[in-house]
């Protein structure tokens, strides 16, 4: 039965090779129905024998160099249309048989060679063969990543000093057959690191590594800096020909391309990384496709527009501006950015570490600093919305954490020292976009404070430690003051020596019971437990940190009271998922559960809060004499800060009770003098409270719109005030929460 099957085989490889007609298409021919037969005895034949035996026809095609004979009528077109059916040979083989071919030198080394010619022309007739071709070579690839090594191919690529390139060469299995056993079992790559010194070349054996970077000179490709140097001597075709086909005009294949891609940068193998980013086109192609699609976006998008535009999934990039009834000016281009800043987050992602940090450095140097940071610097107040607008959706859009660390330094810098005033200029970037939330434009302020704030929910340490922590470090806001005996009492009572009473200050000494809390309702309010967080020693009481954010506003700038639904309590289911949040966040930095104690502090330093704080606290400062929204977005920044589960930020941000050095602010002592300027300013407004009220209630929509008030923006600030008060009350009172439980 098996001689018969053999026979059977060899006839048909025979009958095949016999049909060869150099002028009839091979679709005349019986050369497909009789390859598509042979393929059938080797799977057939498979399925009879046990797992990993070789059948006598699997080694006649084997021994016999059959994939080289097919490769050369390939390559040749002879018949016509012959690449095609060679191709998908080949990719059937590959995907029917189960046994590991591609370690056998008579298979891979025809592979290779054919991966080579796939690519070399877009919108061939062939392309969809070729592409299906290449992702079953790189699914076997993921499934046994260390063959890999066989298609990295040995040369030696010197560029000359005028940019000319002399190229040799090699195959690296040339020669090997003497290494291989009777089947055509290839050494392992091991094996063949050191037999690959010779260098030899094969003629009718070309590498491709230059063609990706003649078909890219419409988009103006140049090289990273230090790339004039000595190259690897690898070459990887299998990555140079899935390049070629991401620039199909068919998108179905220029989405396989990219599938191969990810497969390919996943490999552990760290010399396939090495060569993937050193000895490829692909960092220039990621950055360049990036570069041409942000240049092709319009001079002005709507930011809303921006900001709402559905999901994008770079492999689901299909937009018809005609069955889209929420259509604006620029979609489509906008679409295709998005998308494939999707494709090249999610590769490097997948990447291999070496190969993604590489990847990630491209992106950095040739995209964020070389396209993007002109557009951010630049003085035209639409330019710099529309470009603002988009660094805030890529911001939310990444999920590389080693994209995401490029980006931090793109925006903020590598800088950890603390700040002075007068270095505050030293990353350009990070000064002109703090500077811009302070924008003489709104629009501009609100989009780059939106920016920030959802930068900090990345989860990446450098964001908060350059933007505040650095400065806090030494907790030089402080006045250091030592504890005698008797304030050692004070201190057991949930006190901290030196500070005021807040209850005893002329400016609260209207406070009526009813606006505090007593200790019975802090336990009864208490949110769900949170996971734990180690205690502050000496830590204020925590119900007279509360009642102190609670009682700033005055009892007739209150408006909150009037409307159902609007108190304390609603902050603190809020507050506890999002400090929750955060928690998790943060729990892989490492930070301390109690401040630096002040023996150990630089108190003598001068304290600067830091570029971003301080334009915060100006900002904070001025609300009342702000528009609405301005309000409610420094207010949303402000409180993310407050939520970080760090000591120096929580002290600083949240303890009502701490000793300023003298010259210092902190957001308590700015609320204060707000409120010390709301008090003089509300004796000058008639009917204050009635207008407050319906303020609040036309924002809340209780009310329709009518005729215009008075003191608008004044009472909109009170009431963005108040709220804020409440809703720094709920974090304060769910971090101690948190600290304390068990």
């Amino acid at each position: 039965m098996q001689m018969c099957t053999f026979k059977t085989f060899e006839c048909f490889l025979i009958s095949a090779f016999c049909s060869l007609d150099d002028k009839a298409p091979v679709t005349d021919t019986n050369i497909p129905s009789h390859l598509e037969q042979m393929l059938d005895i080797l799977v057939q034949e498979e399925n009879e024998r046990e797992s990993g035996e070789t059948g006598p026809c699997m080694e006649y095609l084997l021994h016999h160099k059959i994939l080289e004979t097919l490769y050369t009528l390939g390559k040749a077109d002879c018949p016509p249309g012959m690449k095609q059916q060679v191709l998908v040979f080949y990719t059937k083989l590959l995907g029917r048989i189960r046994q590991p071919l591609l370690p056998h030198i008579n298979v891979h080394r025809p592979v290779q060679k054919l991966i080579r010619l796939c690519g070399e022309v877009l919108a061939t007739p062939t392309e969809n063969e070729e592409i299906q071709f290449l992702c079953i070579v790189c699914a076997k690839l993921k499934q046994d990543p260390y063959l890999v090594n066989f298609f990295l191919e040995n040369k030696l690529k010197t560029l000359a000093s005028k940019g000319a390139a002399s190229v040799i060469s090699e195959d690296p299995l040339k020669g090997q057959d003497s290494l291989s056993t009777d089947t055509g079992q290839a050494p392992q790559p091991e094996e063949l690191s050191g037999a690959a010194g010779v260098e030899r070349a094969e003629s009718e054996e070309e590498p491709q590594a230059d063609a990706l970077s003649s078909s890219l000179d419409h988009l103006n490709v140049t090289s990273l800096p230090k790339a004039s140097v000595v190259r690897p001597n690898q070459d990887y075709n299998l990555v140079n020909s899935l390049l070629n086909l991401t620039r199909s005009p068919d998108g179905r294949i220029a989405v396989k391309a990219c599938e191969g891609l990810m497969l390919l940068v996943s490999l552990p193998e760290p010399a396939a990384a090495k060569c993937l980013t050193q000895s490829t086109c692909l960092c220039e192609l990621l950055t360049d496709r990036l570069a041409s699609l942000y240049k092709a976006l319009p001079q002005s998008v709507d930011p809303l527009d921006i900001e709402t535009v559905e999901a994008i999934n770079w492999g689901l990039d299909s937009y018809s501006h005609k069955e889209d009834a929420s259509a604006f000016p620029g979609k489509r281009a906008l679409i295709s950015f998005l998308s494939w800043f999707d494709y090249c987050d999610q590769l490097i992602k997948e990447a291999q570490k070496t190969a993604a940090v590489a990847l990630a450095k491209a992106v950095h140097e040739r995209f964020f600093i070389g396209v993007m940071e002109p557009q951010l610097m630049q003085t035209s107040e639409m330019g710099i919305l529309t470009s603002t607008a988009l660094l805030h959706r890529i911001v939310r859009q990444v999920t590389s954490d080693v994209l995401l660390q490029e980006m931090v330094f793109f925006i903020l810098g590598e800088q950890r020292e603390p700040e002075t005033l007068a270095e505050i200029g030293r990353h350009p970037l990070r000064h002109r976009l703090i500077e811009h939330c302070d924008h003489i434009s709104d629009e501009i302020s609100i989009m780059t404070l939106r920016m920030f704030e959802h930068l900090l929910q990345k989860p990446n340490e450098h964001i908060l430690y350059n933007l505040v922590l650095r400065n806090l470090e030494e907790r030089n806001y402080t006045e250091y003051k030592p504890l005698c005996p008797e304030d050692k009492d004070v201190v057991e009572n949930g006190l901290i020596a030196g500070a005021v009473d807040l209850e005893e200050d002329p400016l609260f000494t209207d406070i009526s019971p009813d606006n505090t809390l007593s200790n019975q309702e802090w336990l009864s309010s208490s949110p769900p437990a949170t996971p734990d967080h180690p205690k502050n020693d000496g830590k204020t009481e925590v119900h007279k940190i509360v009642n102190s954010f609670l009682c700033l506003v005055p009892d007739e700038a209150k408006s909150s009271y009037h409307v159902e639904g609007t108190g304390y309590d609603t902050y603190l289911r809020d507050a506890h998922r999002q400090f929750r949040d955060y928690c998790a966040i943060c729990l892989r930095w490492e930070w301390p559960g109690s401040p630096k104690a002040l023996e150990k502090c630089n108190l003598e330093a001068a304290f600067f809060e830091g570029h971003f704080l301080k334009v915060l606290f100006d900002r904070m400062g001025r609300i009342l004499d702000q528009p609405y929204d301005v309000n409610l977005q420094v207010t949303s920044v402000l409180s993310r800060l407050s939520l970080f589960p760090h000591p120096h930020t929580h002290e600083y941000l949240l303890d009502p009770y701490v000793n300023l050095a003298s010259g210092c602010r902190s957001l308590f002592s700015v609320i204060v003098r707000v409120v010390g300027e709301l008090m003089v300013r509300i004796q000058r407004i008639q009917d204050f409270t009635p207008k407050l009220l319906l303020v609040r209630r036309r924002l809340l929509g209780l009310e329709p719109e009518g005729p215009v008030i008075d003191h608008i923006t004044l009472l909109e600030g009170v009431i963005v005030l108040e709220e804020f008060c409440k809703e720094l009350a709920a974090i304060a009172f769910v971090k101690y929460h948190a600290s304390s439980t068990p």
